[in-house]
């Protein structure tokens, strides 16, 4: 027997880590490293491009950041759709600070929530037909996985594929990323095979899909496709592609994570063409711009048929973060703003505003502007390829050029607008020529009116002074 030496207790060091005081005090310098060593080096590549690397926000109120310089800059960006309520919505915020202040509990999966059942009851009283199972979620992402796996159980392993539409986008987790059409989000993952791509809007194309294959159970569409550049399809698409869903057996699973929650004018966007699918999911601002919301919503009898007997009930039950009380009375709250300030309507009214105003931009700079498009507060201003915007004698030569110079100008446009005019836009992952606009839907006439007036400006400089400023803001 060997006598072992007691142990030592184990202190554990402290590492060195930032305070949240410590990091509201960082300046863009020490951000920019923090950015560059631990979150992603290639994307700050695309910001300096812009010049957004060089802000640093403060807070955020209503309409507008306000930056290190007290700048109070015009957000037309609208988190890609997140911020339905504008920054900080007095209600929203009052809300979350009584539910902190009260000590309520936030994650209690071994019990009912009544806050998870509040929501769900309020998402299915705003969802039209029989749309009244909801799954709670962190993300669009999320709500999607959900969605897709729900459709496919219901669908039944006979009828295993799933219809998804050219320039989709609908995740980037990795279920989702294979009825996604991006190349670039694909890469060279292995997805599942059971997908089938179609044209978007193409209802003949669908139809024959439906007809020739017995084994396509679900067919998944953006009702207004974002990252594709905003585009729609008209009603009677829609319409024929209800009855034949309806003919075929196929379940549609309607993804509104960035067109619903009333940004289209309407609660969701297919509500427009007097259509309800079997399927649909939101996000987005659902979370009222304070907290990470997604939800799946599904008609009963499909849900039933995948999850309602008790030996499935749980295969797709809520995760850990679903259902998280402070999350959920904020999406409560949310909802409830979002009717009694009337911002559904405000979405239609200003929307129609906005494309109103772009139209006559359009006309007035017709070699620039190719085509204005959208519904409500989400709008597509697509620019020409670079070499159309250019003297007849250089066209020529720069055609040859405009696949690589795609998305040059309207990034131009997007820098010099953030830089001169204070005013933030984003823009659309397929069509790169393409500024998407979504701004809160808080968005008045005058938020209109100002942002109209800085692009005519922008746009008054000419071709060859955009490049020369944009290529100015890269050597200061």
């Amino acid at each position: 027997m060997v006598n072992a030496p007691p142990l030592s207790p184990i202190r554990i060091t402290k590492p060195d880590l930032l305070g949240v005081e410590d990091a509201k005090a960082l300046d863009v310098a020490r951000i920019t490293d923090l950015f560059k060593a631990h979150i992603n080096p290639g994307q700050l590549h695309f910001m300096k491009l812009l010049g957004f690397h060089k802000v640093k926000i403060e807070r955020a109120e209503g309409m507008f950041y306000i930056d290190q310089a007290g700048r109070k800059i015009l957000d037309f960006f609208g988190g890609f759709g997140s911020l339905a309520f504008g920054h900080n919505h007095p209600r929203i915020i009052e809300a979350r600070k009584k539910f902190q202040d009260e000590k309520r509990q936030e994650i209690a999966i071994a019990f009912m929530s009544q806050y998870a059942a509040a929501l769900a009851h309020n998402l299915a009283a705003c969802s039209p037909g029989d749309l009244d199972m909801v799954f709670l979620g962190s993300s669009g992402s999320e709500a999607m996985e959900a969605a897709v796996k729900l459709a496919e159980r219901a669908a039944g392993t006979k009828r295993p594929k799933i219809v998804y539409a050219e320039n989709s986008f609908h995740g980037k987790t990795k279920g989702v990323l294979a009825i996604t059409d991006g190349a670039l989000y694909r890469g060279e993952f292995k997805l599942t095979d059971n997908t089938v791509r179609v044209p978007f809007g193409d209802i003949d194309a669908t139809e024959r899909l439906f007809r020739a294959d017995p084994e396509i159970g679900v067919i998944v569409l953006e009702t207004i496709q974002g990252g594709g550049g905003i585009v729609q399809a008209p009603a009677e698409y829609w319409q024929k592609l209800r009855a034949l869903c309806d003919q075929y057996d196929v379940l549609w699973v309607a993804d509104e994570v960035q067109c619903g929650y009333g940004r289209s004018g309407r609660f969701y966007a297919f509500e427009h063409y007097g259509v309800v699918p079997d399927i649909t999911a939101l996000a987005k601002s659902l979370g009222g711009g304070k907290a990470a919301v997604g939800a799946m919503i599904a008609k009963l009898d499909v849900y039933m048929k995948a999850y309602g007997a008790p030996k499935t009930a749980m295969i797709h039950a809520q995760a850990t973060f679903g259902g998280m009380g402070e999350a959920c009375i904020t999406a409560i709250e949310a909802l409830n703003v979002l009717y009694d300030e009337g911002l559904i309507d405000n979405a239609a009214d200003t929307g129609a505003y906005l494309l109103e105003r772009l139209e006559a931009l359009r006309v007035k700079y017709p070699k620039i502007i190719k085509d204005v498009r959208g519904q409500g507060l989400m709008i597509g201003l697509e620019f020409h390829d670079f070499s159309q915007t250019l003297p007849m004698v250089l066209r020529p030569m720069v055609s040859m050029l405009d696949d690589k110079l795609k998305g040059s100008l309207s990034g131009f446009a997007g820098a010099l607008l953030l830089r001169d005019y204070d005013v933030l836009v984003a823009f659309t992952e397929y069509n790169r020529n393409v500024i998407r606009l979504e701004p809160p839907l808080i968005c008045q006439r005058e938020h209109v009116d100002r942002f109209v007036e800085a692009l005519d400006s922008l746009l008054s400089r000419g071709i060859v002074a955009i490049v020369k400023d944009f290529v100015k803001s890269q050597v200061r």
